[in-house]
């Protein structure tokens, strides 16, 4: 399999509904029914709300339309593009707060795919009775005026980790020649899709539907877009909760690199204790980690087979397989049966399929990962040196597949609109923050940081492992939504227990959505 074609963009989806804690915010009340609409002032004005167009979209009752914003927010006078925006309507209205805007993160994921035309994933939510779901593409993605590259050159975009001098100079090449390729097909917005620069969109939007303030609720990479809101506009929210967050303010790339692997050495870990323990696990009463570790090494020397097709599977494919499997224990029994497969050479049914398809890779996502981030990275033998490093402290899983933003990055040829700073957002309300307790997608020490920085937050500790704790846990998503709709806060030091399966229904075996 051609391992150019895996995502490396899957920070992505869910949420769902839950039950009330104690110890309140600063006002502690329900706020009922929003009453009338208030207009705030703003840079981002732009259209009154009156004045949007929205039509039907989708077929779970939304609403999209288009506003229109700078390309350049430091030059607001100057060329503009339209901004593609969805909502669904309080089915309460009665009984509505507000607005609920929804990133599902990325970068370079569709908000309008994963929340007004996609799959209905809060239809049966309170956050769907009370408030306005509202949602974008962001700039630079799907139908927000989307970066475009030359397919073919697209298609040459390679997954393996360089290991001489020659291919890591080549790649950071071949990221320049990308970079300006995309450039020439995209025009001017393709230097400005930074997260800041989406931040103040969402203000726009905020400004446009003629609300004084917003709610919101950000997934993975949508956390940062949370985050710098509490920066740039503390005074236009309502109530905030973020889950899985990226910490921005990691300056060590070595750091970032380590804390990625961490998580994912100790989620594996964790899958191998499961198996030991559970009797339905494919692999139970056999030692899982030396038969992954046999299979990294046949992958290494290009000899792992796929059953299925006979041909050699790369070991780009097997690491970013794991992250993506390892990312929930409702996947573990499908992981495993997947290792099991392969150590064998005896294909799996068409119903067990533990890990994931290949996905193309998003042309929005290396240029806003790279106006967002400034990696150092000297040269080949630093390069090399971390993942010796690594590779010795995580024996099993080596090194996270998120090396590859690193290299990204190399030569890519963006300004870094938006480095790695402390968050700084003191007169912010209250915000929720929701960690698992290990996330190779976004490391719980990124989310206790993240805490520690917005002052007056609360931090929520998921006991599970793995990605996006309210898509799994009914206690994380029952006080994510308590929080939006009382802004009634968990207690200081809140967990989430643990559940682990003894099978996972066919339907979570499935490899993510993209």
């Amino acid at each position: 399999m051609n391992a150019q074609r895996l995502l490396t963009g899957f920070l992505t989806t869910g949420i769902c509904t839950i039950v009330g804690c104690t110890h309140a915010a600063s006002d502690g009340a329900d706020d009922g029914p929003s009453g009338a609409r208030t207009d705030a002032s703003s840079t981002s004005v732009l259209r009154p709300a009156s004045d949007i167009a929205w039509t039907p979209c989708g077929t779970a009752g939304g609403e999209c339309a288009t506003i229109r914003v700078p390309i350049d927010w430091a030059h607001p006078e100057g060329e503009t593009f339209e901004l593609a925006i969805g909502r669904k309507l309080a089915l309460e209205p009665e009984n509505r707060i507000g607005v609920l805007f929804l990133n599902p993160g990325g970068p370079g994921s569709s908000g309008i795919d994963a929340y007004i035309t996609g799959q209905p994933s809060l239809d049966t939510s309170i956050l769907r009775k009370r408030f306005d779901l509202v949602s974008w593409d962001p700039r630079g993605v799907a139908r927000s005026h989307p970066v475009v590259c030359d397919a073919d050159l697209f298609g040459q975009y390679d997954f393996a980790f360089p290991t001489t001098e020659r291919a890591y100079r080549e790649r950071i090449a071949f990221n320049a020649k990308l970079g300006e390729n995309c450039r020439a097909h995209t025009g001017p917005l393709f230097d400005h899709v930074d997260t800041l620069s989406t931040v103040r969109d969402m203000d726009a939007i905020r400004n446009a539907l003629g609300e004084e303030k917003l709610n919101y609720l950000g997934i993975s990479y949508g956390t940062l877009i949370g985050q710098q809101y509490a920066e740039e506009f503390p005074a236009r929210i309502r109530a905030m909760a973020i889950e899985s967050n990226m910490d921005h303010s990691v300056t060590s790339t070595f750091r970032y690199l380590q804390m990625y692997t961490e998580d994912l050495e100790k989620s594996f870990l964790a899958f191998v204790d499961w198996c030991g323990r559970t009797p339905t696990c494919k692999l139970h009463g056999r030692d899982v980690a030396a038969i992954w570790d046999q299979l990294y090494e046949k992958a290494t020397a290009g000899t792992l087979i796929d059953p299925k097709t006979g041909g050699a599977l790369e070991l780009a494919w097997l690491r970013f397989n794991l992250q993506v499997a390892i990312i929930a224990p409702s996947r573990w029994p499908g992981l495993a049966e997947r290792i099991a497969s392969l150590e064998s050479g005896v294909p799996l049914s068409a119903s067990a399929r533990g890990m994931a398809d290949e996905r193309l890779l998003e042309a929005g996502y290396q240029p806003i990962l790279c106006q967002d981030w400034k990696f150092e990275m000297r040269s080949f033998q630093e390069f090399d040196a971390y993942r010796r490093i690594l590779e010795a402290m995580y024996p099993h899983t080596r090194m996270t597949i998120f090396w590859t933003q690193i290299l990204d990055c190399l030569g890519f040829p963006v300004k870094v609109n938006n480095p790695q700073h402390r968050l700084s957002a003191p007169d912010a309300p209250p915000t929720l923050v929701v960690t698992s307790r290990y996330d190779p997608l976004a490391p719980h020490d990124g989310g206790v940081a993240v805490h520690r920085q917005l002052k007056g937050s609360v931090l929520l500790q998921d006991d599970n492992f793995g990605h996006i704790p309210s898509v799994r846990s009914l206690c994380a998503r029952q006080t994510i939504e308590t929080y939006l709709t009382t802004r009634v806060m968990p207690p200081k030091d809140a967990h989430c227990p643990a559940e682990f399966p003894e099978e996972a229904p066919p339907s979570m075996r499935e490899a993510p959505p993209p």
